[in-house]
């Protein structure tokens, strides 16, 4: 295949992806996943290898890439079939994350799949907004293992059913799986027309374009990884606590560079912890891959070969490669955004001029909600804050980082539908980190209990601030406060009309000392 044509060949295999994003943000009824936009779409093949991928949610989407080939693995798969899963020891994330796999057959032969992953707000958990302050994995809501959800065709309604009546709000949860099951029936069919289209109607023409689109892919990310010089580079950071009691929990990472090869290796990592702080390394594999996605060219192809030059490894039991039934809940947004810092903290020794200091390293995860009264409502939103700055520029202010790019939710839509009242939302001036680059601003976002409300918040960087490079100072921590008082960390409590809960976001590091001139 010529380089004109794979380039048209992935082009037109990530528009698929993005088409299906559009099918599920147009046709979802949450705000979380039609407002906040946290859902991912990508095609696998036939192996459960990753194919391509829009440009969504980095934590989905590297998840997908490790765990897929081991899940499609377990299922007897048919024509029109869709199945169900977010048990994050079989493929999962963390419970809130719905993950709906569609195969995709042509000619009577099985040529790959399409799969979307969307966070659903309510989950069923012990706490409205589905990310509680939880110590097992029961805590935390349904968990669901590779299920059927259509079979041939045929809705396993009592299924669905099930889950929704589960949650507090069946009528939204029961659109948003429509909206899901809608996206992979667009991906299905665009597949199949792609296949048509540009193989000639041959699946081994479109199985030789998939081989020869890993084999470009890997090329360019093996250029790109033989630029970082051969060594051992280790970089330890740590997690405030896990809201059980635990405090300064430790992420270690050493990586062995050899060549254009990348060992990772979390050896050193703090045990599983009582909090909900654990991850599957499905999750851990994300963060990784996305720090090195970041070093190779934009042209690279988002597909399995992409990755063929990284391994890793944790010890099985450890924060990282946590055992059933650890809680997870905030694993995949806190745990995950920490990984990328000590990654990249590896990385700024051995190519310092293009690694940026840390990051805001925090979801800054808040869940609220009532079960009482004839309107139960759940609401979860992550909130952005500042961003690490750079050898080349600044860091950008008030921006979600690294593991996520959702969007926040719109003042309009969140007092639509919730009993709630946004009195501030402004970018934390000051709070990014001097240097010869300065980090950047985070947020404060105030919020207003228009009735009595239960309030989750699970947020990081509030005792360790994120740090500078070369000289640039840290990133102020965040703060999270209710009727002025502060709160931990991470806490559950009840609000009482009235009362007003500040999340106050942390600052991006500054890069390089202030004043100093190349």
């Amino acid at each position: 295949m010529n380089a004109i044509d794979l380039s048209v060949f992935a082009s037109r295999m990530a528009a698929i992806c993005e088409e299906m994003g559009a099918v599920l943000k147009l046709a979802a009824f949450s705000p979380n996943i039609k407002d906040r936009l946290d859902f991912s779409c990508a095609i696998f093949d036939r192996e459960g290898m990753l194919c391509a991928q829009a440009a969504h949610i980095p934590v989905h989407l590297g998840s997908m890439a490790y765990a897929m080939r081991d899940l499609v693995g377990q299922v007897n798969w048919l024509p029109d079939d869709m199945v169900i899963v977010n048990d994050p020891y079989l493929g999962g994330t963390h419970l809130p994350d719905i993950t709906l796999i569609a195969p995709v057959f042509f000619q009577g032969e099985l040529v790959g799949f399409v799969v979307n992953r969307a966070h659903h707000a309510d989950i069923g958990a012990n706490a409205p907004g589905s990310m509680p302050l939880s110590s097992h994995l029961s805590e935390e809501g349904i968990v669901i293992p590779p299920t059927h959800l259509i079979n041939a065709g045929v809705l396993n309604e009592d299924l669905l059913t099930d889950i929704v009546d589960k949650t507090s709000h069946p009528r939204e949860g029961r659109g948003d799986f429509a909206a899901q099951m809608s996206a992979n029936l667009c991906g299905v069919r665009r597949l199949v027309a792609l296949i048509e289209d540009f193989s000639a109607g041959q699946v081994a023409n479109y199985f030789e374009s998939l081989h020869a689109l890993n084999e470009y892919a890997e090329r360019l990310s093996r250029q790109a990884l033989a630029m970082i010089p051969d060594g051992e580079y280790c970089f330890t950071d740590y997690l405030d606590d896990d809201g059980q009691g635990h405090q300064d929990i430790v992420i270690q990472v050493a990586l062995q560079v050899m060549g254009s090869d990348i060992h990772v290796d979390f050896s050193g990592t703090s045990a599983q912890v009582v909090g909900n702080l654990n991850c599957p390394l499905s999750v851990a594999a994300a963060s990784v891959y996305y720090v090195f996605r970041c070093l190779m060219p934009a042209h690279t192809p988002a597909c399995a070969g992409s990755f063929n030059a990284i391994s890793l490894q944790a010890p099985v039991g450890c924060l990282l490669n946590a055992r059933r039934p650890a809680a997870v809940a905030a694993g995949n947004v806190e745990t995950s955004s920490r990984v990328v810092d000590v990654v990249m903290g590896a990385l700024a020794q051995a190519i310092p001029e293009c690694i940026p200091a840390a990051s805001q390293g925090s979801m800054n995860n808040v869940a609220m909600g009532s079960r009482q009264g004839t309107q139960p409502w759940s609401y979860y939103e992550t909130i952005g804050g500042g961003m690490g700055a750079g050898s080349q520029s600044p860091g950008l202010s008030a921006v979600q980082t690294h593991m996520t790019n959702t969007l926040n939710t719109p003042i309009e839509s969140l007092e639509m539908h919730y009993p709630l009242r946004v009195q501030r939302y402004e970018i934390n001036r000051g709070s990014g980190g001097q240097g010869q680059q300065a980090g950047g601003d985070g947020l404060i976002r105030k919020f207003e209990f228009l009735a009595e409300t239960q309030v989750t918040v699970l947020s990081e960087r509030r005792r360790h601030a994120p740090w500078g490079l070369n000289g640039g100072e840290s990133g102020m921590v965040g703060e999270n406060r209710l009727a002025g008082r502060e709160l931990p960390g991470k806490i559950s409590l009840t609000a009482k009309a009235g009362e007003r809960l500040v999340i106050q976001t942390p600052g991006g590091g500054g890069w390089g000392r202030l004043g100093q001139t190349k």
